[in-house]
This record gives C-alpha cells, structure tokens and sequence, in this order.
C-alpha cells in the first residue's frame, strides 16, 4: 500500500473512533414515564415548571441545590433535583430542557437548558407604537444625499 492509502485510512479510523464516541450524548427527549424505565441511563427531558409545587433553592444556604416539581406533556411528574445554581429566569420559562439520569422517583439532572419562546416573539403592541411614532415622510434606513 502506498504512504497516502494508509494515512486516509488512519483518518478514516480516526473519524469513526470520534463519531462513536460523540454518539453516547445523542439521546432523543424522553417522557417522565419512559424515563422511569430506563433508570440510570442518561436521558433528555421536556417539561415545565409544576408551580403548585415548591422551588427549593437556599442561595444562602446551600447555592448549588435547587429541586423542583417538573410535568411533561403527558401529564408525568416527577421531582427534580438539580446540583447547580438556579438558572436566570427558571420561574418563568415555559419550558425545561433536563438532562440527567432518573434515580428512582428522582431526576438527577446535570444540565438544564430554558426555553422561552416569548422572549423571541415580536410584541406588536411595541411594534405600532414605534410605527406610529416615526414622521410620516421619514425613510427607514439611512439617507445619503447626492448633489
């Protein structure tokens, strides 16, 4: 074999070797329910805050514990227990991305991610104000004059 084959197969083995060992992080989103199944295995979880439940979160106290009450979309439930500071804006997020293993009735989550697609959202209150308040010849990007 020629120097050039065996370096591309090296590369080759090289690429495989990374792509199997990224693959062990790729999970799909489990519910509460199917999680419980798999117990111990990492898996992603899409929930939302159970706000009839109590946030335990002491900074004072301890600022890397933070356990809450999270339900899927299936109606699952279960009680949160996060090893980290509370993320900005937890309260209000409308959904919870978590990952971490399931422990019994516990979810042991190692890193939560917050979506809050209103934050995204144009506010069109917002917007026909800024309509109304613009002259009404004004132009709307930059003018350049040329004489």
């Amino acid at each position: 074999m020629k120097k050039m084959h065996i370096i591309l197969l090296g590369a080759v083995a090289v690429v495989i070797a990374g792509l199997l060992t990224m693959m062990k992080d790729l999970s799909t989103y489990d519910t509460i329910a199917s999680a419980r199944k798999k117990d111990g295995r990492y898996v992603h979880l899409i929930a939302r805050l159970d706000k009839s439940e109590p946030v335990v979160y002491d900074p004072l106290k301890d600022p890397n514990y933070l356990s809450f009450t999270a339900l899927d979309s299936l109606g699952g439930r279960t009680r949160v227990v996060y090893l980290n500071a509370k993320p900005t804006d937890f309260e209000m997020s409308e959904r919870i991305v978590m990952k971490g293993r399931m422990k019994g009735e516990v979810f042991e989550c190692r890193e939560i991610v917050l979506k809050c697609p209103s934050k995204y959202k144009d506010d069109p209150g917002q917007q026909m104000k800024q309509f109304e308040a613009k002259p009404a010849g004004a132009a709307s990007g930059p003018v350049s004059s040329l004489k």
